[in-house]
């Protein structure tokens, strides 16, 4: 992807969600309903937790991108999970998968094989034990930390999307963004992103915001990291470095660059 103009297709994918505002729909854990529909908000687009079975259907097929996150599985939500998920995919809605803990239980792990075969994904985030135990690669996680994985980033994200049929992201230290055949690496991100819980939950929140007005997902995808892991740069510099305050100076960031699109920073390649 060398010679990419990123941030011209980052700009013109935030003018994209300003103008149309889309419907984000999320089926997510109790722990990053808040934060989630707060990243959402501040880029712009419009955030619904809707989870009742007998809503997500509907709901799904109206949104602009639907995020499925494991967060905090139980069986009612593994209907909704599967029905919605069902539902976008026959309205063309991308759907973006985050598998949180999946190989830490046995349950998480079914659900996790159970979702990737009923549901077609745009993209799937997570780290990297997360994405090597999609991959069918050995990994170590506990409850929803990353311990180990038994590959590189670049091989996990490589084997997870041709396995998946997506746009696999593996983010870490860097992330790695693969469709199978090609692989971007993210750079941009601050140490203080660790210290926030859910962080990796907005992330994937900021994801299902750029893949909502279409294909290609890669590109959109390796994008929208690279945003945040911007706006955890530049929040850590306006905190000082304090926990509690980068949580805010995180809202503050993405929603600056939303819609001031200063956009110097990015490192993707």
């Amino acid at each position: 992807m060398g010679g990419f103009d990123w941030r011209g297709f980052l700009e013109e994918r935030m003018r994209w969600v300003a103008a149309h505002k889309p419907l984000i729909h999320h089926i997510t854990n109790f722990v990053v309903k808040n934060e989630t529909a707060n990243v959402t908000l501040c880029l712009g687009a419009l955030p619904v937790m809707a989870h009742a079975v007998e809503e997500v259907e509907e709901m799904a097929s109206q949104a602009g991108a639907l995020v499925i996150n494991m967060g905090t599985p139980y069986p009612e939500l593994e209907k909704a999970m599967l029905a919605a998920g069902r539902a976008a995919n026959r309205a063309g809605v991308p759907v973006v998968f985050d598998p949180v803990g999946v190989g830490a239980t046995s349950y998480r792990t079914r659900l996790a094989q159970k979702l990737a075969e009923e549901v077609r994904f745009a993209v799937v985030r997570g780290n990297a034990a997360e994405m090597a135990v999609l991959a069918g690669i050995e990994a170590e996680i506990r409850g929803v930390e990353s311990i180990s994985a038994g590959d590189d980033a670049v091989n996990v994200a490589r084997k997870a999307a041709t396995r998946l049929g997506c746009v696999a992201a593996v983010t870490g230290k860097v992330d790695a963004v693969s469709d199978g055949s090609h692989v971007l690496h993210v750079e941009n991100g601050h140490p203080l992103l660790g210290t926030v819980t859910g962080t990796g939950c907005m992330a994937t929140t900021a994801v299902a915001v750029l893949v909502a007005s279409g294909e290609p997902y890669l590109e959109a995808a390796t994008a929208a990291l690279a945003l945040f892991g911007l706006a955890g740069e530049r929040a850590a510099e306006a905190s000082g470095d304090r926990p509690g305050s980068f949580h805010v100076e995180l809202y503050n960031a993405l929603y600056g660059l939303s819609t001031g699109l200063d956009l110097e920073g990015l490192r993707v390649s």
